[in-house]
C-alpha cells in the first residue's frame, strides 16, 4: 500500500513540476515577444502631433528671445518633448527655424485661386484685385508675418535656404498668380499692354511700396483698414484704370 501511495504522489509531483515548466515557458515566451508596432496612421499621427509642437514652441521662443538666445534644450522643454523626439524631426536648429518659416510662410499665402473663372467684366476684375490686395497687406502686416521676415533675415548669412524658403513660397508665388491674371486679363481686353511679369511688379509696388520695410525697421505704426483699402484700390487703378 505504501508503494501504491509513493507512486501516486511521484505521478502527481511529476504533473505538478511539468506544469510549472511549461507555466516558465509561457511567461518567458510573452516577456520575449515585442509588442506589435502601431498601426500606421496611429504612427503617423503621433509623429505629426509631435511636429506640430516642436513648430509652436519653437515660433515662439524665437519670437520671444530670438533665433540665437534660444537653444534646442529650450524648445525640448517648451514643446515637453524628449531630445530623441527632437532630433528624430530635424537634425538641428536651423532646420527647426526653416520648418518654422515654411509652416508659417503657408499660411500667409494668399494666392489668387486659380480655379475660379478668369473675370469677364472690368468690375470683376477690379473687384478681385481689390480683395486680394487688400488680404495680402493685412497678411504681410500680422505680427506673426513680420516675426517670419525678421527671423529670415537675421539667418539669412548662416542659413539661406531659409530665405528662398520664405520667397519661393510667398512673394514670388503670389507674383506669379498675379502675373497669370494679368495675363488672361489681356487676353478678354480688359488690361491694356504691357508685359504681364512687369505689370504685376508694379501691382506690388503700388500696393506696398516700402511698407514692409518700414515694419521690419519699427519706423512705423501698422496700417489702418483705411489706408489698406486705398493701397489695394490705388494698385488696382494702375492696372485698370478708372474710366
Amino acid at each position: 500500500m505504501f508503494a501504491v501511495r509513493y507512486r501516486t504522489l511521484k505521478y502527481i509531483g511529476t504533473i505538478s513540476y511539468r506544469t510549472q515548466v511549461k507555466m516558465s515557458e509561457i511567461k518567458k515566451t510573452k516577456r520575449r515577444s515585442p509588442s506589435p508596432p502601431p498601426p500606421r496612421d496611429q504612427a503617423k499621427a503621433v509623429s505629426s502631433s509631435i511636429r506640430e509642437r516642436v513648430l509652436n514652441a519653437a515660433f515662439s521662443l524665437f519670437r520671444e528671445h530670438g533665433f540665437s538666445s534660444t537653444s534646442m534644450l529650450d524648445i525640448v522643454t517648451r514643446a515637453r518633448i524628449s531630445k530623441r523626439d527632437l532630433y528624430a524631426l530635424f537634425k538641428n536648429k536651423h532646420a527647426v527655424l526653416a520648418a518654422c518659416i515654411s509652416e508659417h510662410t503657408e499660411q500667409m499665402r494668399r494666392t489668387l485661386d486659380t480655379t475660379i473663372p478668369v473675370p469677364q467684366t472690368r468690375d470683376a476684375l477690379t473687384k478681385l484685385l481689390v480683395e486680394f490686395g487688400i488680404s495680402i497687406l493685412k497678411t504681410m502686416c500680422h505680427p506673426d508675418a513680420l516675426t517670419v521676415f525678421r527671423l529670415a533675415i537675421a539667418e539669412s548669412d548662416r542659413a539661406p535656404e531659409v530665405g528662398r524658403t520664405l520667397d519661393s513660397s510667398g512673394r514670388e508665388a503670389n507674383l506669379k498668380a498675379v502675373t497669370e491674371l494679368i495675363r488672361n486679363a489681356q487676353s478678354l481686353g480688359l488690361i491694356g499692354a504691357g508685359h504681364p511679369a512687369v505689370l504685376a511688379a508694379r501691382f506690388f509696388a503700388v500696393l506696398a511700396g516700402d511698407l514692409l520695410i518700414r515694419l521690419l525697421m519699427r519706423v512705423r505704426e501698422a496700417p489702418t483698414k483705411r489706408e489698406i483699402v486705398a493701397r489695394a484700390h490705388a494698385a488696382t487703378e494702375m492696372l485698370v484704370p478708372l474710366r
